[in-house]
């Protein structure tokens, strides 16, 4: 069966929704579901059209666990293991705002994708797990950085030494989810948020992004300085003239990204 099978790509407009369809296997990443992951996020990048992704698992059970560990066996040294196509970099390479609709359990590399994410909502019945302690391991995709900005590194500690899982209520009082939402209402909920995302001019969104991304790695005064050279790059486009032209004569703006 076709690897696409495993992962949709569905765009409708500006907004694209990826969805990992292995509800049969917890949305468990395959080597070659991770290369169709790469080459739906990389149709997101290069498309003008797209301003916004949905992440998203099907089935009501899983949102994704991560590699799928039967299928580790097919790296044939740990040298060629570390240098595989890691999905979670994939998401985290995305220029445009992607927003996770974690609908289940988001173990291991699935908390890695979520994490990789821009903003995360989720289902009211949702988990969260760092389990590969309990296997041996630690997560390889920048599981510990990522949660411990999300939550704090006490909360993350916690996570990533024990590898229980957190439920929907305590992410969400941690910060590592935004939103909850009973799971017939996440994806709606989720295309909501970002159509509203959509709307707004997408040289500024993915600035923004950019920026945010940016702003986690540098010390305060760089990290202001380069927000101010970015600022003057979006103040340089057709659609800032726009969004104060749509202001001062008191209409809607249409962003076209130039």
């Amino acid at each position: 069966m076709s690897e696409q099978v495993h992962v949709h790509l569905d765009v409708d407009g500006p907004v694209a929704v990826v969805t990992l369809n292995r509800p049969a296997k917890l949305n468990a990443i395959t080597p070659d579901m991770a290369a169709a992951l790469r080459a739906g996020l990389d149709r997101i990048d290069s498309d003008p059209a797209v301003r916004v992704a949905v992440l998203t698992g099907a089935g009501e059970r899983s949102f994704c666990v991560g590699s799928d560990i039967g299928e580790l066996d097919a790296y044939a040294t740990p040298w060629e293991f570390r240098n595989r196509g890691d999905y979670g970099d994939a998401v985290r390479a995305l220029r445009k705002p992607i927003i996770a609709a974690v609908n289940g359990y988001a173990y291991g590399g699935g908390l890695e994708l979520a994490l990789a994410c821009d903003i995360r909502l989720a289902a009211d019945t949702a988990t969260f797990a760092a389990p590969e302690i309990k296997l041996g391991w630690i997560g390889g995709s920048g599981q510990s950085a990522l949660l411990a900005h999300a939550v704090g590194p006490g909360n993350a500690a916690t996570m990533l030494l024990t590898g229980d899982p957190i439920d929907a209520a305590r992410a969400l009082r941690w910060g590592l989810v935004t939103e909850l939402h009973p799971r017939e209402e996440l994806l709606p909920a989720a295309l909501e948020l970002a159509g509203r995302i959509a709307a707004r001019p997408p040289i500024a969104a993915q600035t923004a992004k950019a920026n945010l991304r940016a702003a986690y790695s540098m010390p305060l005064e760089q990290a202001i300085q380069y927000e101010r050279d970015l600022q003057t790059v979006c103040f340089a486009t057709a659609d800032a003239a726009e969004g104060m032209a749509a202001y001062a004569e008191r209409r809607e703006p249409v962003f076209e990204g130039r």
